[in-house]
Order: C-alpha cells, then sequence, then structure tokens
C-alpha cells in the first residue's frame, strides 16, 4: 500500500512543485519559488471563459442527466423490475464505444442536419453519463427498500409523484450526489468529444490546457494544481449541502 501510495502521489506532487518553481533543471528540488505561474494563469482571459464553458456544459449535461434518468431508474426498479436486466445491459453499452469512434459517428449522423454540435456534444454527454447515475441510484434505491417506502406512502395517501418527490428522492440523496459528482469531474475533464465535434469554436478548460503545453510546462502546472483544488472545493461543498439537506430531513421527521 505504501508503495502504490507513492506511485501515485509522486507525479502529483511533482506537479505542484514544478508550479511553484522558477527554475528545475539540474536539481533534485527545484531552485526556487515563485507564484508567477499561477498569476499569469489568471490574468488569462482565455483561461477564464475556458473554466466558465466548462463548468456551465458539465453542469448542465449532469442536471439534465439527473432529471431525465433518476425518475426513470425509479420506475424501473420498483414498477418493472422484469426489464431491469435489459436495461443495464444496454446502458452498460455506453462503456463499449470508444471517444472518438462515437465522435466520428455523431459527426456523420448530425453534420449538415442544422444542429449545433454544441448540442450533440451535450447530449452525448447526457448518454455517456448513464452508467454512472444508473448504478449509483439503483444502489441507493434498494438500499432504502424504495418499493416498501412507495407502497407505505401510497397507503397513507400519496399520490406517486409527491411520494418519489418528498420521500424516495430525500433518502437517496446520497447516491444521487456521489453519481452527480462522479459524472460531473467526468465531463469537466473531457476533451475527445469536445475537441473533434466543436475543437476552438468552444473552447473548454481541456482545450485550454492542450495548447498550454505546447507553451509552458509551469502554467499548464499551475492550471492542473487548480482544477484539481477547484473540483475539491465543489465537490466539498456538494457534499456539505446533502449533509444539510439530510439534518434537515432527520429534523422534519422527528
Amino acid at each position: 500500500m505504501l508503495i502504490c501510495g507513492l506511485y501515485l502521489l509522486l507525479p502529483l506532487l511533482a506537479t505542484v512543485l514544478y508550479s511553484f518553481a522558477t527554475e528545475w533543471n539540474k536539481t533534485i528540488l527545484p531552485e526556487g519559488l515563485t507564484l508567477q505561474w499561477f498569476t499569469a494563469l489568471f490574468q488569462d482571459l482565455r483561461f477564464l471563459n475556458s473554466f466558465g464553458r466548462s463548468l456551465i456544459l458539465s453542469a448542465s449535461a449532469t442536471v439534465v442527466s439527473l432529471i431525465v434518468t433518476v425518475p426513470a431508474i425509479f420506475a424501473i426498479v420498483v414498477y418493472a423490475p422484469r426489464l431491469e436486466r435489459y436495461v443495464q445491459a444496454l446502458v452498460m453499452t455506453t462503456y463499449a464505444l470508444p471517444g472518438v469512434i462515437m465522435a466520428v459517428g455523431l459527426i456523420r449522423a448530425y453534420a449538415g442536419k442544422g444542429i449545433s454540435m454544441l448540442i450533440v456534444v451535450g447530449g452525448a454527454y447526457v448518454v455517456g453519463m448513464l452508467p454512472f447515475i444508473y448504478q449509483g441510484t439503483r444502489n441507493s434505491l434498494r438500499t432504502v427498500n424504495a418499493a416498501s417506502l412507495m407502497e407505505a406512502a401510497e397507503l397513507l395517501g400519496a399520490s406517486r409523484w409527491h411520494a418519489f418527490l418528498r420521500i424516495i428522492v430525500p433518502n437517496i440523496m446520497p447516491g444521487i450526489l456521489v453519481s452527480a459528482l462522479l459524472s460531473f469531474s467526468m465531463l469537466f475533464g473531457e476533451f475527445v468529444l469536445i475537441n473533434i465535434l466543436v475543437g476552438g469554436k468552444f473552447e473548454t478548460l481541456q482545450i485550454y490546457l492542450f495548447g498550454v503545453l505546447n507553451r509552458s510546462g509551469h502554467i499548464a502546472s499551475a492550471l492542473v494544481v487548480s482544477y484539481f483544488i477547484i473540483m475539491a472545493i465543489i465537490s466539498g461543498l456538494l457534499m456539505k449541502l446533502g449533509a444539510i439537506g439530510q439534518s434537515q430531513q432527520k429534523g422534519d421527521s422527528q
């Protein structure tokens, strides 16, 4: 475990040090430390714009995928369990499609049809996140025994839609949040689809990083470190919101 930990942490540590290094050519440790690479990065409008585009695109696709997928998974698990194995096999087939093949297929299908490729990318993102959201939501529904909860709620006079929103969703919120975080982080770092289908017309953070790698390794390292910090902050905020929601739910039930 120690060897594995060192193997995984050493590249990250080297990236962090390189993002602060003035020069690092002939010594084991950096010859000096500076913040100029981070200053140059956050003063670059291209970086700020690309970060905003990645954030909006990833968040939008994740929200749409949750809105469409979670009720569908709930209906299948609770009301049509016999179809679950077929749906699971269909959802998992997205793993079998490499990004390059998917991009070429989408170009062949939608190019020249008057549909913006940005919308096509968003739809591909929604479909690509199905395995993550499906598995997390399905496990959460089984953990809380959603079928029994629905039966109890309907016996007490609640409609199916009301019971789903007020009882099922709050109880499976941890699983939804984990699925959303995993989906968002995957989309935020996606490069192949957006680069092939849209390219420089809609420069995201990964496309910007690919261009920076050819110019300055220091700025690229600063970007990677900033990316890790930003993702950690977003994840922490979402988990905090989920914990607050669960606390309020327990208070209301008491």
